[in-house]
């Protein structure tokens, strides 16, 4: 019977003597749940974001009996119940294993890995393979179970949009027509690094595993969660220890820098290769039926990241008529895969809109992010959810995300516009990247507070 773990439950050691580093992580799990104030919190980890209709039925379900109801969707692409009983013991485990979604208790946290939503559906590779693969060899590694539950793989389908994340471990597929590429290979980043190494495609995700053990024996006895946290000659010398143990020549290196900003599937259609993106276009446009019917999927954004019962159903049903698949993204929406009809893409966009979902970039709700904030963490200054929308307007050019404190919990990457509350006010600042523009603090007004965001966005 697997149980619920109290928030001080170490994480196994791992067969090589690798220290544990849960002492000072508190990043919850299925297992091991965090207390916050409108009850215990589990984070279940969904590798990819990809959810089969009867997995997402298992989850609100859980939602359902032992939480609020609702399911938050994280940066991460996975999904987090709140207001769970703190005694609810080993019933949403149960639950969850039942549905496939706790393959290994001693690993249920280190499985993070993100992957591009769209990958396979307009033109770019499947990653399928791989990502199964990579759950597979990080669930079957002894030593995997010491990583941090902060500890982050990517899947890029080489469009760059999760690579843009910050990962610890990247992979990001080439294709035939990339230069210097052979088909079928991929690349791999450790960190933050501007060189990426070249590999066979087949190869990746034990190279991934493979990484990763490198950066735990890096980390020693530093305690490092991630591989932005080890000591700088530590992290510097981290790529070439990785080459070492993956094969890899050092004249395959790549210079590849990691871009700068992660692109969220835009709400819509998505349309086959066929359809290209003037079929988006018209589309969106209302233009006429064929360009709908090239939708090889359908992309929904989550207003906050938060969906009631029935608009989790909805999407429930919709991928079960369709593709039997969800894929939730690391920007706190949803893709439903295909295929679809003439009409039923449009059918879908038209019923999911009317639940309160984004199905259109000109949502105001589009770009707008928030953490918990006040009443359910303690840390909160203020009701940011509240305050963000009250502050909704037409939508911006650029992302904002409201923080109830300064630790920022689940901001984007790239360039965007935060927004912290403080004890003096709401101090707003336009971050690119490791950039931040000096910052601009506004009293608790909130007509005044909403001008100055807009202001910023725009």
């Amino acid at each position: 019977m697997l149980a619920a773990m109290p928030d001080s439950a170490p994480s196994p050691l791992s067969a090589g003597g690798t220290p544990s580093r849960s002492g000072g992580d508190a990043c919850p799990g299925s297992l091991r749940l965090h207390r916050a104030d409108d009850g215990a919190l589990a984070r279940v980890r969904v590798p990819g974001g990809v959810l089969s209709a009867d997995a997402a039925d298992a989850l609100l379900a859980v939602a359902d009996r032992f939480g609020d109801g609702e399911l938050h969707l994280t940066s991460r692409g996975n999904v987090q119940l709140r207001g769970l009983d703190a005694e609810c013991g080993g019933g949403p485990a149960e639950l969850l294993a039942a549905a496939g979604l706790l393959p290994s208790a001693a690993h249920e946290r280190a499985r993070n890995i993100v992957a591009s939503p769209l990958a396979g559906l307009d033109g770019s590779p499947s990653l399928r393979g791989r990502l199964s693969a990579l759950d597979r060899l990080v669930c079957g590694s002894a030593a995997a179970a010491a990583l941090s539950g902060r500890f982050l793989f990517a899947l890029d389908d080489g469009r760059g949009d999760v690579d843009a994340l910050g990962a610890d471990v990247t992979l990001i597929a080439e294709g035939p027509g990339a230069a210097g590429a052979v088909g079928g290979s991929c690349l791999l980043r450790v960190g933050a690094a501007d060189e990426v190494f070249r590999l066979p495609a087949a190869d990746g995700p034990r190279a991934a595993l493979l990484a990763a053990e490198a950066f735990l024996r890096a980390a020693g006895e530093s305690g490092a969660w991630r591989v932005k946290d080890l000591p700088d000659a530590v992290r510097a010398a981290l790529p070439g220890e990785v080459a070492r143990v993956v094969g890899a020549a050092a004249d395959e290196a790549v210079p590849r820098p990691r871009p700068r900003t992660a692109e969220a599937p835009e709400p819509g259609p998505v349309t086959a290769p066929a359809g290209g993106a003037e079929a988006t276009a018209a589309a969106r446009a209302g233009s006429g039926a064929d360009p709908v019917a090239a939708a090889r999927a359908i992309s929904v954004g989550v207003p906050l990241g938060r969906l009631t019962p029935r608009q989790w159903r909805l999407l429930t049903e919709t991928a079960r008529r369709h593709g039997n698949e969800l894929r939730l993204t690391p920007w706190r929406g949803i893709v439903v895969p295909g295929p679809f009809g003439p009409d039923g893409a449009a059918e879908a966009l038209s019923t999911l809109a009317a639940a309160g979902l984004i199905t259109g970039p000109d949502s105001p709700w589009t770009g707008v992010g928030a953490c918990i904030g006040r009443p359910g963490c303690a840390k909160s200054l203020a009701d940011v959810r509240a305050e963000a929308g009250a502050a909704v307007g037409p939508a911006g050019r650029l992302p904002v995300y409201w923080s109830g404190c300064e630790r920022r919990c689940g901001h984007p990457h790239g360039e965007w516009i935060d927004v912290v509350a403080t004890s003096e006010g709401h101090r707003i600042s336009h971050v690119r990247g490791e950039l931040r523009d000096p910052p601009k603090t506004v009293r608790d007004h909130p007509a005044a507070l909403a001008a100055a965001v807009a202001a910023a966005r725009a």
